[in-house]
């Protein structure tokens, strides 16, 4: 019995049923494998990024490919680095690489407009850098968007979710309240409630030292508390997110 989203999962489609959506916007989405504190899985960032991807292509008819589950290396200060167990990276060079190669297979596929959707904090510069040089190989002759999930939310969104608790800035925000509602949202059964603390969190700095010092981020990998994390808080933040994508993408679709 088909789920869902079969019809719009490439990996789900024939060839055939794949030709016939050339028309449509790919979608890529973009995480990692990263602690994500006692709490929450490794794929938080790959989970997140894939359920927005879902929803915003039911909403355009848009296609959605197979998620990048790697990334960049994590800061120390948001998201660990290399302290924890888990937390698998990729050079900058091969994510820019890669989502450049995927770029080409989609071109030579037949698609025209690419949309990239990131949800781990330091992918940004290197899918960008490879937008740019697509862009400069293709031209007009095709479209290129990317944005991280966070970015297009509003601050009435943000007031509205952190509500009891100050907002910590996202690069704090690691398995804090926004990716812990969400995925209280979007895959409930992967969030350890019963693990949950209320850490003190991170210090902010404004720097980078290597080597990484063990003690520069607290022991359970948490940045900042998960304290009032709801289901609720994610639904609020995908439909938000989502509306925003939508109207962002919605003037290509045509």
């Amino acid at each position: 019995m088909n789920t869902r989203w079969d019809l719009i999962r490439m990996e789900k489609m024939t060839w055939m049923d794949f030709a016939q959506k050339t028309d449509s916007f790919i979608i890529l989405p973009v995480g990692s494998m990263e602690q994500h504190g006692p709490h929450l899985p490794l794929n938080v960032d790959s989970v997140i990024a894939e359920n927005f991807s879902f929803r915003l292509a039911e909403e355009l008819d848009a296609v959605v490919a197979p998620t990048l589950k790697y990334g960049y290396k994590s800061k120390p200060l948001s998201g660990g680095g290399p302290l924890f167990p888990g937390t698998i990276d990729l050079s900058g060079l091969t994510l820019q690489t890669n989502i450049m190669e995927l770029i080409d297979e989609f071109y030579k596929d037949g698609f025209r407009k690419i949309f990239i959707l990131n949800a781990h904090f330091e992918n940004e510069a290197f899918i960008v850098e490879a937008l740019d040089i697509a862009s400069s190989k293709y031209g007009d002759d095709l479209l290129l968007i990317t944005s991280n999930w966070w970015d297009p939310l509003p601050q009435e969104t943000i007031d509205a979710v952190f509500d009891q608790i100050p907002f910590p800035g996202w690069a704090l925000e690691h398995a804090a309240v926004t990716e812990t509602s969400l995925m209280m949202y979007f895959a409930p059964d992967l969030v350890h409630e019963e693990r949950m603390v209320d850490t003190k969190g991170a210090i902010p700095c404004c720097y980078i030292k290597y080597p990484i010092e063990k003690d520069a981020i607290p022991g359970t990998g948490v940045l900042a508390t998960a304290y009032s994390s709801s289901a609720e808080k994610g639904e609020i933040l995908s439909d938000a997110v989502l509306k925003r994508l939508i109207d962002i993408l919605t003037p290509y679709c045509s």
